[in-house]
């Protein structure tokens, strides 16, 4: 389905998509793929929603995972990790042709920090991202091939 006509080239835009891929500024891609209005579109070596962690999640917004102290609960606060200054307002993942909520311990991380995140087949995540971005919301796309299974 053809979803962008009008192009902004300094813009990362999702002009297509269909089963099993999708095409950024008209370039075809047939493998998951992260990107956000600025800068490259990265291949992800995902095959399913289940190969996502968190682990990956704070890597793709360029948050550091902490050293756990294995004493840090004896203390009374919560260290919570400082959100990065070019952290996403919202991170949009599509698991496929089916929405795959992802577990609690997976996002949590990323909400902790005020890091919105929704879940959605890749077709709406697509559409939701030209629609955050034409806003000029800084936002982040994780979207699987729409034939990616659980």
């Amino acid at each position: 389905m053809l979803l962008q006509k009008d192009l902004n080239p300094a813009l990362n835009t999702v002009t297509a998509y269909g089963e099993g891929f999708l095409e950024i500024n008209q370039v075809r891609y047939d493998s998951t793929i992260c990107f956000s209005p600025e800068g490259p579109v990265r291949h992800l070596e995902l095959r399913a929603a289940a190969d996502i962690d968190a682990a990956l999640l704070q890597g793709l917004i360029g948050l550091e995972p902490a050293a756990r102290d294995p004493l840090a609960f004896l203390d009374d606060e919560v260290s919570v990790p400082e959100r990065p200054a070019d952290a996403p307002e919202v991170l949009l993942i599509g698991t496929g042709r089916r929405q795959i909520f992802l577990r609690p311990e997976v996002l949590r991380p990323l909400l902790t920090l005020g890091i919105g995140v929704e879940i959605m087949t890749t077709q709406a995540a697509a559409r939701t991202y030209n629609i955050l971005m034409s806003e000029e919301r800084h936002v982040l796309a994780l979207l699987l091939p729409g034939d990616a299974s659980s």
